[in-house]
């Protein structure tokens, strides 16, 4: 992805959903100046404290004007449910002719996953959920260009992700959503009856846990001098 950024030494950028700031730091060096911006107080206290031009900003309210040569989002953009409101932010934020490196889950991201813990769901007499934006290509497109981008390039590829410490603890970090309705106890027991259901699915011939990831990573370019 950075190799993708290609950040010059007299760059401004925005590093939008920046979480704990580990890409932020690796392109504070490479270029003039680096803000990041994530919706969590937890993460941008964490990167402060590792030197990060940290703050708690809201994806779909960026308040900036043509401040960033550029725009770096990595696996934080599905996270955000608004897109028009995001696209727009980050259009107003981009000096003319600036570009948005990003990768975000795609169209079939996490599929098993999400479908297993709906099973779960189902089965406990609550309706399916899904927290999450994984567009198709030509969604986004169509999403970026309505915002005024024009899109060098975009594609969705499957990259399956192992997982070192397991599927259960995966499902802890990001399976809020689909438990939030259960109280601790049944939470619980219903990510460890997901766990089992993807045991044949997700489990390589070595014992290891996989997740089916699919990103989509495109670069965008605000290319009208006018705005």
């Amino acid at each position: 992805m950075l190799d993708i950024l290609k950040p010059l030494a007299h760059e401004q950028i925005l590093d939008l959903g920046c979480g704990h700031g580990t890409l932020t730091q690796q392109i504070v060096p490479l270029c003039q100046r680096v803000v990041g911006v994530d919706a969590s107080e937890n993460m941008i206290r964490h990167a402060k404290s590792i030197g990060i031009d940290a703050r708690v900003v809201d994806g779909h309210s960026l308040n900036f004007d043509s401040e960033f040569d550029a725009i770096f989002s990595n696996a934080a953009l599905h996270w955000m449910l608004q897109p028009e409101a995001v696209l727009n932010g980050c259009f107003r934020a981009l000096k003319p002719r600036g570009r948005m490196v990003a990768e975000m889950g795609g169209c079939g991201n996490v599929a098993k996953i999400v479908t297993a813990l709906n099973a779960q769901r189902e089965q406990r007499g609550r309706a399916a959920v899904m927290p999450w934006f994984f567009p198709t290509p030509q969604e986004y497109t169509g999403l970026a260009q309505h915002s005024g981008f024009a899109v060098q390039s975009i594609q969705l590829f499957d990259r399956p992700t192992r997982l070192p410490t397991g599927i259960r603890q995966w499902l802890t970090t990001f399976a809020h959503h689909f438990i939030k309705d259960f109280s601790p106890v049944q939470g619980a027991q219903l990510l460890d009856d997901a766990c089992e259901s993807l045991k044949p699915l997700l489990i390589d011939g070595d014992n290891n846990w996989y997740a089916d990831y699919v990103r989509l990573r495109f670069v965008l370019l605000k290319s009208d001098i006018s705005n």
